[in-house]
């Protein structure tokens, strides 16, 4: 199993057993919508740009697969008529052949009872050969735990950067290391699992949201807390990248 990002996207493919899969994480489909309901901010929808774009990457890749690592959909409960209209436009839209697998979000409510031909599988995750697949706002069950790489969304990871006159800006990246056994030793000593004692731990890789309107966690800013519950303490020597495949070093230095 081979995991390589796509330059210059929140995303990445995975070349696995039965084939190839786009990833991607943290759709958000109608986010315009909730920030006029949330928030009162109007601002312009972005569901054609959105759609297109993953078309495009569907068109660009060719992968038979797509998983989309929770938070497809924005609103925690019934979708309005935007989010769902979204949506639905978007499933028409893929290609005939392709299989869809919905790891379940926090912000995904009930969407299993109405989004159809969709392969929806727990937030905790599923293994997809060597892939171990989650959201991140719940531990990950065994068998994510048990892949030689571990993918979650739900972070949503940034890192602000400063320049020579005290100006910043943020950069969405992704974030590589590994899983360090020890909180999770807690959780699974009745289990155990293979690299608590020997072996290398699997490599874990936080995924960039795939929306660019939604906020996200500030990896390395003092003080941000991480929303994943075994973050940061889960990840050993964790290091940044941009988009374009710029390697920043150690997310903590940055």
């Amino acid at each position: 199993m081979t995991l390589e990002p796509v330059p210059d996207e929140p995303a990445a493919v995975a070349t696995l057993d039965e084939g190839r899969a786009l990833v991607i994480a943290d759709y958000h489909a109608g986010y315009e919508a909730g920030l006029r309901y949330e928030r009162g901010v109007e601002i312009p929808s972005r569901a054609d740009e959105r759609r297109e774009r993953l078309l495009s990457l569907l068109e660009r890749t060719r992968v038979d697969r797509l998983v989309v690592l929770g938070d497809l959909m924005h609103s925690i409960g019934e979708p309005g008529g935007a989010e769902r209209g979204e949506l639905e436009v978007l499933f028409e839209s893929l290609p005939p052949a392709l299989s869809v697998t919905l790891v379940k979000g926090n912000h995904d409510g009930a969407i299993e009872t109405w989004l159809e031909g969709v392969e929806i599988v727990p937030g905790s995750g599923v293994a997809l050969d060597g892939l171990g697949v989650c959201h991140g706002h719940t531990w990950p069950a065994r068998e994510v735990l048990e892949a030689d790489v571990v993918c979650l969304g739900h972070e949503h990871p940034f890192v602000r950067l400063e320049d020579e006159v005290g100006g910043s800006h943020v950069e969405p990246v992704w974030v590589r290391g590994r899983l360090d056994p020890e909180p999770f030793a807690e959780r699974t000593s009745d289990e155990g699992l293979p690299w608590l004692e020997d072996g290398a731990p699997p490599r874990l890789v936080v995924v960039p949201a795939f929306n660019d309107l939604v906020g996200g966690t500030w990896v390395n800013v003092p003080g941000q807390e991480f929303l994943a519950p075994f973050l940061p303490e889960g990840l050993a020597e964790g290091e940044a990248y941009l988009l374009d495949g710029t390697r920043l070093g150690p997310y903590r230095s940055i």
